[in-house]
């Protein structure tokens, strides 16, 4: 396993660049990942509370911390944008009708984080990089190699996020004649992240949400092996566009996905 050029280096503006969940167990959700992905860890910055980063052969690849007892908050994977200003961005976000829930905060000179939401309310986070650039490792299994927001539709949220990061959205080739609502996303002609379409489908226990696409060198083999651990299957292994997906929860109920990726598929 090596570590990935493109990983290592500072990621563009508009770039997903760092996923982490916030739990209420950190030990039981440490030894989850870590059978699943085979994760280590090391710790990470506490000024917001107990945090760990997860890593691949001393690459890190994500984080975990442990929310306070006394708040209830949903657990999920939250995907974070990279931003050389996270206090001009903030603003923006505010302008196009976004929420702005935590900060800018410093990390502990880690770097400038901010805790976000797009007009119809899925979660995000804006990092600008100084110490920490976030992930260091793409491309192998156990690594994030995808960001996705599933949502109602794809027009409104996809000018918002235009707006704030200067995607660029390219619709899927088959979404005319299929009537499949999804757009890619784009800086400087390279995906970097999708807007998923779902109408009705939108689960109602969850609403809009970013999933976060981790890795796997077998689908159906990650799957049953996340029903072992105490996770849950949401939707079964199948064919997708990046590739074959396993949408799954790990044992507290953050929903996340594997993917099987194809051979020269560049997401």
């Amino acid at each position: 396993m090596t570590e990935a050029p493109e990983a290592a280096r500072r990621r563009p503006p508009g770039t997903p660049c760092w996923s982490s969940l916030m739990v209420h167990g950190l030990g039981t959700t440490e030894a989850f990942y870590t059978d699943l992905f085979g994760w280590e860890y090391e710790p990470g910055p506490q000024p917001f509370g107990p945090y760990v980063r997860a890593l691949l052969d001393g690459h890190e690849v994500t984080g975990i911390g442990e929310m306070p007892p006394d708040r209830l908050l949903p657990v999920a994977w939250t995907t974070y944008f990279a931003t050389d200003d996270a206090d001009s961005t903030a603003e923006t976000i505010r302008s196009c009708g976004g929420t702005v829930a935590v900060g800018p905060l410093d990390a502990g000179g880690e770097g400038r984080v901010a805790i976000c939401s797009d007009p119809l309310g899925a979660i995000f986070g804006i990092w600008q990089a100084e110490e920490h650039i976030g992930t260091r490792l793409s491309g192998v299994p156990g690594t994030p190699v995808w960001s996705e927001l599933v949502t109602q539709d794809t027009s409104t949220v996809g000018k918002f996020y235009a707006h704030v990061f200067g995607h660029e959205a390219e619709t899927h080739a088959t979404a005319a004649a299929a009537d499949f609502d999804y757009v890619t996303l784009l800086l400087d002609g390279r995906p970097v992240a999708a807007v998923h379409g779902v109408g009705r489908s939108l689960p109602h226990d969850r609403g809009p949400h970013w999933m976060t696409y981790f890795q796997v060198e077998d689908a159906d083999m990650a799957a049953a092996r996340v029903r072992r651990l105490g996770g849950r299957v949401v939707q079964p292994p199948r064919e997708g566009l990046t590739g074959r997906v396993a949408t799954v929860t790990d044992p507290e109920g953050a929903v996340f996905t594997v993917v099987e990726r194809r051979p020269g598929n560049g997401r």
